[in-house]
């Protein structure tokens, strides 16, 4: 930061948003323009296959002033995103929202106020959801195991519209973890935080990038990524398990000395079984999410990789205009 450095950064990742930027644009702008505040947007297009680059050249274009452009070469992900765009910011306060106008732009003013009211970070949870029914039931059972798993406190994980101060971005700025939650790891970070009521909308147009897999991908990413308490939890079944077997054991082997051989209940044994054998599936498969994890660490590979930049400096124009250049031919191509 510099005494040049507006107070508010707001950062948007794009994903195929070329059907809502126009209306994105149209509502952003004059919203953060009754703040009375310097500010600047910084648009991160996470490997658009659209024109969804070329409308963000045309806004770079009719807002300079205001306006950055991170290109990042290919698709990493809403949350990459979001940290290459915190790694760009320059604001003292930094919020997040989503392009697709589900949570609006005006609504922005209110994190800002308590923000300076002194909270380092603003979480928020979606009034009147407009979703449909299984993206409501699945976020409440996300909701209710991210709360009984993890030391993570929020109302509404996710709803990506949140404030977060400049000593917080600069703590999960310095984190090194390739696969991460931001909102849960701010909660981490703040010393002071604080939860507001936001309004939520219909998507204005296109379709959502979360399916019911990401949802559940979120949910084991919650909680092999900030507790051990699957892990513990595991443990204790199996010891409760083991305890239970050896008591079916030593029954059947009576039976076995006082009635002799015997054929019924045959089946009942096997579901007996077979649920043993569910749940030492399901242990392994907890057990290769935390190596995955740790996996994923120790190639530490980038989370994201930063093609060009659109802003008011000269020295990345030509970075900025090769890379459109490459990516229209790109398109052609597909």
């Amino acid at each position: 930061m510099t005494n040049t450095s507006p107070v508010l950064s707001v950062v948007i990742p794009v994903y195929n948003e070329q059907d809502v930027l126009p209306t994105l644009f149209a509502r952003l702008y004059p919203a953060l323009d009754a703040l009375n505040t310097t500010y600047e947007i910084l648009f991160v297009n996470d490997g658009s296959r659209d024109s969804s680059v070329s409308l963000l050249r045309q806004q770079f274009a009719a807002r300079p002033n205001e306006t950055r452009v991170v290109l990042l070469q290919v698709n990493f992900g809403q949350h990459a995103a979001i940290l290459a765009g915190f790694a760009r910011s320059r604001g003292k306060y930094v919020i997040t929202l989503d392009a697709d106008l589900q949570n609006p732009p005006e609504e922005v003013g209110k994190l800002l106020h308590q923000l300076e009211k002194g909270h380092d970070y603003v979480g928020t949870w979606r009034a009147n959801r407009q979703d449909i029914w299984w993206r409501r039931s699945a976020s409440r059972f996300v909701n209710l195991i991210r709360e009984r798993a993890t030391p993570i406190k929020m109302t509404d994980h996710g709803c990506m519209l949140r404030g977060y101060a400049r000593p917080v971005i600069d703590a999960i700025n310095a984190t090194r973890e390739n696969v991460t939650f931001i909102p849960a790891l701010a909660s981490l970070y703040a010393a002071n935080p604080t939860e507001i009521e936001v309004k939520h909308d219909e998507r204005v147009a296109g379709t959502s990038k979360y399916s019911l897999y990401r949802l559940i991908r979120l949910t084991f990413d919650l909680m092999t990524g900030f507790s051990t308490v699957p892990l513990q939890a595991f443990s204790l079944v199996g010891l409760i398990v083991s305890m239970l077997s050896g008591a079916l054991m030593f029954y059947l082997l009576g039976r076995r000395l006082i009635l002799g051989p015997e054929v019924d209940g045959v089946f009942t044994l096997f579901a007996i079984v077979f649920f043993f054998l569910g749940i030492a599936l399901f242990g392994i498969g907890l057990l290769g999410e935390y190596i995955g994890r740790i996996y994923l660490q120790v190639r530490q590979r980038p989370r994201y990789i930063i093609a060009a930049m659109l802003e008011n400096q000269p020295s990345s124009a030509a970075d900025a205009v090769d890379f459109l250049e490459r990516r229209q031919i790109d398109l052609r191509r597909d």
